[in-house]
């Protein structure tokens, strides 16, 4: 599948619930990516340093605090991301972001940063 591949990029995936972030990161997987996870903020926050980071797909809401410090570190680094939540209601930053609501496939985001990366 040559239109979505990310073959060589570094992708952050930031999923609380065990089974959905699975499913992300294999997905992002089998397109090629190298997908860093983290399951809360402390661990968002840390892997978001990552050299070679191209984007990030993220929960907003985690049981440790909402992803708003993630999303404002991922813009000053000018990394693209995707917010995927449930949350009708986002932090500040959200609008810097692209919102995919929850539930959706892996495929529309692995579209979704794929069209985002070609920008």
């Amino acid at each position: 599948m040559p239109s979505t591949s990310l073959a060589g990029r570094s992708i952050l995936i930031v999923e609380d619930e065990p089974l959905i972030a699975l499913e992300i990161v294999t997905a992002f997987q089998n397109a090629g990516a190298v997908a860093l996870t983290a399951r809360s903020l402390t661990e968002a926050i840390h892997l978001v340093e990552h050299d070679g980071l191209s984007a990030a797909v993220l929960d907003f809401g985690l049981a440790d605090g909402d992803a708003d410090a993630v999303c404002a570190r991922l813009d000053e680094r000018h990394i693209t991301f995707i917010l995927h939540s449930g949350y009708t209601r986002h932090g500040l930053i959200y609008d810097r972001g692209t919102v995919i609501p929850k539930p959706a496939c892996p495929e529309t985001l692995i579209k979704t940063v794929v069209g985002l990366l070609r920008r």
